[in-house]
């Protein structure tokens, strides 16, 4: 047993090294959005900004009052108000009537072989003006600058797919520590920084801001070709690879924020939607990924009080490896830092949601996302 921890641990370190040495220097690679300095308004094309919504009464006025604030001339917003039962269609309706740069479009029924949110998202896109079309949740909360500073440069650069890193409010320090976990994975398996090399397959999309050119979009095949993904935002970036256009992440967590979940209970319960789509509904996949979660990240906190010698000194050294890949994924997110001691406990808590939700999908034969069931067939069959 003792043999068998030492090398464990030496597998520990070897993993957590590959991990940790690009991702450190990949996220310093990634530019800030605050630092890019704006064009006049009047000098940049007109933008169409994009937002399906379904019961957001909660969120939507504020939202959408950051979207009308914007400092960006040629601006039109299209909510598509997606068979909300709340008031979310009577609180855009009445922004809209007091700012004509503000459209509504409601959604009554959902066609065979869509999710609710495509479906919205590409209902929007079909009536937008703009030259640039930016997808963006009913809940993202940005500075009047954002969209100014994003376009200037998108248009400097040229570049044709713009997703952006966004701080996320969370109420209370584990659900914060969750969301810094959760950052380390997605950079790791995204590698955002490699994504402007034409010749790697490294993605991303964001669904908080995802800003890209209308005619790019047509080009990939809208959102018809990803409309059975609860992952669209991700997979709107896959597309925008695959076909070989340019794309670029930048980090806009000092001016763009989203309030994500008001509680564990209701984090569990939204990840339902996407946590089993993430590995293409693949069992032996996500089993795989979730051992590999509580091997190289969970054992090692609990290997490094267990164990001595030179195992225990491997151990500590990966527990700081880990807890500074995880700070360091906090400050750029602009969450708290000590939210980073807290990645074990988000660790555990993704391959709970993991497990839990590939259960839940088998069991139920789908997903289920705002009271609307999908079944596990149609969206298996939708692969990029």
């Amino acid at each position: 047993m003792t043999d068998l921890m030492f090398y464990l641990s030496l597998a520990n370190l070897a993993m957590c090294l590959t991990v940790a040495i690009p991702l450190l220097i990949g996220l310093q690679r990634i530019r800030l959005l605050k630092d890019v300095e704006p064009a006049p308004a009047d000098a940049l094309p007109q933008l169409s900004a994009i937002v399906a919504a379904r019961d957001e009464e909660r969120d939507i006025e504020v939202a959408l009052a950051s979207l009308l604030a914007q400092d960006y001339g040629p601006l039109e917003i299209i909510v598509v108000n997606d068979r909300s039962s709340d008031r979310t269609g009577q609180i855009v309706e009445r922004l809209a009537a007091a700012d004509d740069r503000l459209q509504v479009l409601h959604i009554t029924e959902l066609p065979a072989g869509w999710i609710g949110k495509n479906y919205a998202l590409q209902t929007g896109a079909a009536a937008a003006g703009g030259e640039l079309l930016l997808f963006t949740d009913a809940d993202a909360v940005m500075q009047a600058d954002v969209i100014r500073r994003a376009v200037t440069y998108l248009e400097r650069h040229e570049i044709d797919h713009l997703p952006m890193l966004f701080h996320v409010r969370m109420p209370n320090w584990l659900l914060e520590s969750f969301v810094v976990t959760f950052s380390v994975y997605l950079l790791t398996y995204c590698r955002p920084w490699s994504c402007p090399n034409p010749r790697s397959s490294a993605h991303i999309g964001i669904g908080a801001f995802n800003l890209i050119r209308a005619s790019v979009y047509r080009e990939i095949g809208t959102h018809e070709a990803i409309r059975m993904r609860p992952d669209d935002d991700l997979k709107l970036g896959k597309l925008v690879k695959k076909f070989g256009f340019r794309q670029e992440l930048l980090n806009a967590a000092d001016l763009l924020y989203v309030p994500w979940y008001a509680s564990i209970g209701e984090l569990i319960r939204g990840l339902e939607k996407n946590a089993f789509s993430g590995v293409d509904y693949n069992i032996p996949f996500a089993l795989a990924g979730s051992c590999s979660m509580l091997l190289f990240n969970v054992l090692p906190f609990a290997a490094v009080l267990l164990t001595s010698g030179a195992t225990q000194v491997i151990y500590l050294i990966v527990v700081l490896l880990l807890l500074a890949i995880s700070s360091v994924a906090a400050y750029h997110g602009r969450a708290r830092i000590s939210c980073g001691l807290g990645f074990p406990l988000g660790a555990a808590m993704f391959v709970y949601i993991q497990w839990r939700t590939m259960i839940v999908n088998l069991a139920s034969g789908g997903i289920r996302w705002r009271d609307t069931h999908y079944s596990l067939t149609e969206l298996k069959a939708n692969k990029l």
